[in-house]
């Protein structure tokens, strides 16, 4: 289940979503991408953060969103999901929200079974999907994007 506290919360088409604060290294605006070869379908390419090569993940393809071109007030998260740290690229970053752990909704109890979601947060305008980053690349997707980047 999500830990309850500080989560920063961003936008895609209109959605909210969030991930723990703990897990979030920067926000910065959208920077150039550099496809890279063999990489799985989910990631976009790489790029330097202040000298170290990072991998960016396709949110939108991992949700099922319609597929988009970078824009000029596109955000890059930079997170770290257990296993590596990623960046991805989400139409805005619009905070920090601390939420209690009774707020949380466990995705399970909704729909057993649902991936790279752990829990929902109703509020009075909507609901917060908390993105699961533990989850996010299934194993052989860790497998190729490590092949990719060149580690073994």
């Amino acid at each position: 289940m999500a830990r309850p506290g500080s989560m920063l919360v961003f936008t895609m088409d209109a959605q909210r979503y969030a991930i723990p604060l703990a897990s979030v290294e920067r926000v910065f605006p959208t920077v150039e991408i550099t496809a890279i070869p063999k990489a799985p379908e989910i990631v976009l390419g790489v790029v330097n953060i202040r000298g170290r090569v990072v991998p960016v993940v396709n949110l939108r393809r991992r949700f099922r969103l319609p597929e988009r071109g970078p824009e000029i007030y596109d955000h890059m998260i930079v997170a770290s999901t257990g296993k590596r740290v990623v960046a991805f690229v989400v139409d805005g970053a619009t905070g920090v929200l601390e939420i209690p752990e009774s707020e949380i909704t466990a995705l399970r109890d909704i729909l057993p079974g649902a991936e790279y979601i752990e829990g929902v947060v109703r509020l009075p305008d909507g609901l917060i999907l908390i993105h699961d980053l533990e989850t996010f690349l299934s194993l052989e997707e860790e497998k190729l994007l490590s092949r990719a980047m060149g580690e073994s």
